[in-house]
C-alpha cells in the first residue's frame, strides 16, 4: 500500500484555435475533464484498481458528446459509426480490444469484456458484437450516436472529398454557420479525436485504456492505432501505462507507446525522457502529430504533445483535479506539480 495513487486522462490533441474558443466553450471542456478525472480518482482513493479507474474514466468520456468516442463518435463516409477501444492491465499484461463496433454503448467496456471473458485480445465487427451481446453489454440504436455537429462535419468532409481527423465547430462549417458550443473550435485538419486514461492504484498497479470513433469520412473498415497494443494503448508495471492520441498511422508505424516503454526498460530512461524523445523527435519522422499521457510505477505523470493543445486532466491522491487545453509550464512533466 505504499504507492501514491494517480490518474490522467485525455480527450484528443491538435491545433485548438484560441481565436475561436469562447470562455464558455473552454469552461465546458475543462469542467467535463475535471469531473471525469475526479470520478476516476475517487475509485483509486477508495482502494479500487487502476483497471477499474481507467474503465470508469473512459466510459464517462465516451458518454460525453464533447469527445470523439462512444456517443460523440464521428461518421464514416457511409454515414455509419465504427468505434475502436483497448484496455491493458499493467500487472498481468493482459489486454482486450475491439475494432469497428457500431452499436456498443461503451467500447472500453467491450474491450474489457474481451480481455476478461474470451481467449482473445482483439475482436472486431459483427463477431465482436455477437460475443458482447452474449455477455449482456448495453447496446444502442444508431440514433443514440447521432449528433447534428458530427453530421454537419461529415457533409463538409464529403464536399471537400477529404478525411478529417475529428470534430471542429463553426470554423469547419463556414463563416455563415450558427455559433455552437459543441464541440470546441479546432483546425479541422489538425484535431485528433481519441480519449484515454492511465492510472496507478494504491497497490502499485498500472492500467491504461483508449477509445475512439476514428476519423470523419473514413472508409468503412478503417482501423487506427487505438486498439493496437504498443501503438494506441499500453501498460506494464515495470515501466508505464500509456495512451495515445494523434495521427493513428504514425503511432502504428512507429509503435510509439512500446518504444517509450522499451527505452525505459532497456536504456533506463525516465518516463519523461522517453516520452519526449518519441513525441517530439520520433513521431515527426512519420509525419505524426498528437500526444500521449503516461504514468510510471512511481506515480510520475507526463502529458507531452507536439500540437498546439491537448484536452487533458490529472489528479493525485490527496489533491484536487487539474485540467488544461493549451501548452503550459507543465505540459511535459507533472511529476512535481502541486
Amino acid at each position: 500500500m505504499g504507492a501514491r495513487a494517480a490518474i490522467a486522462i485525455h480527450g484528443g490533441a491538435g491545433t485548438i484555435l484560441r481565436s475561436s474558443l469562447t470562455a464558455e466553450q473552454e469552461a465546458r471542456y475543462l469542467d467535463a475533464l475535471q469531473s471525469i478525472v475526479s470520478a476516476g480518482s475517487e475509485v483509486l482513493a477508495q482502494g479500487g484498481s487502476a483497471l477499474d479507474a481507467v474503465s470508469l474514466a473512459v466510459s464517462l468520456l465516451e458518454d460525453c458528446p464533447l469527445f470523439n468516442a462512444g456517443k460523440g463518435s464521428v461518421f464514416t463516409n457511409a454515414g455509419t459509426i465504427e468505434m475502436d477501444a483497448a484496455i491493458m492491465d499493467g500487472k498481468t499484461r493482459r489486454a482486450g480490444a475491439v475494432a469497428g463496433v457500431q452499436h456498443v454503448r461503451n467500447p472500453v467496456q467491450a474491450a474489457r469484456t474481451v480481455m476478461e471473458h474470451s481467449p482473445h485480445v482483439l475482436m472486431m465487427g459483427k463477431g465482436a458484437e455477437e460475443f458482447l451481446r452474449q455477455h449482456g453489454l448495453p447496446f444502442e440504436e444508431p440514433a443514440y450516436f447521432y449528433t447534428e455537429e458530427r453530421h454537419a462535419q461529415l457533409q463538409r468532409a464529403r464536399q471537400e472529398s477529404g478525411v478529417l481527423l475529428d470534430h471542429d465547430a463553426a470554423n469547419l462549417l463556414g463563416a455563415a454557420a450558427e455559433p455552437t458550443t459543441d464541440p470546441a473550435p479546432l483546425d479541422p485538419d489538425k484535431k485528433f479525436g481519441t480519449v484515454g486514461a492511465v492510472a496507478l492504484d494504491l497497490q502499485g498497479n498500472l492500467a491504461a485504456a483508449t477509445s475512439t470513433g476514428g476519423m470523419t469520412n473514413k472508409l468503412p473498415g478503417r482501423v487506427g492505432d487505438t486498439p493496437m497494443l504498443g501503438a494506441g494503448c499500453y501498460a506494464d508495471n515495470q515501466t508505464a501505462a500509456l495512451s495515445a492520441t494523434g495521427t493513428g498511422e504514425a503511432f502504428m508505424r512507429s509503435l510509439a507507446l512500446h518504444d517509450i516503454a522499451a527505452q525505459m526498460q532497456y536504456l533506463g530512461y525516465s518516463l519523461e525522457k522517453a516520452a519526449h524523445i518519441v513525441v517530439m523527435d520520433k513521431l515527426p519522422l512519420y509525419e505524426g502529430q498528437g500526444g500521449i499521457i503516461g504514468i510510471d510505477k512511481l506515480g510520475n505523470i507526463v502529458l507531452p504533445f507536439n500540437t498546439e493543445g491537448m484536452y487533458r486532466a490529472w489528479q493525485r491522491s490527496g489533491e484536487g483535479p487539474f485540467a488544461a487545453i493549451y501548452s503550459s509550464t507543465y505540459s511535459s512533466n507533472y511529476s512535481s506539480h502541486k
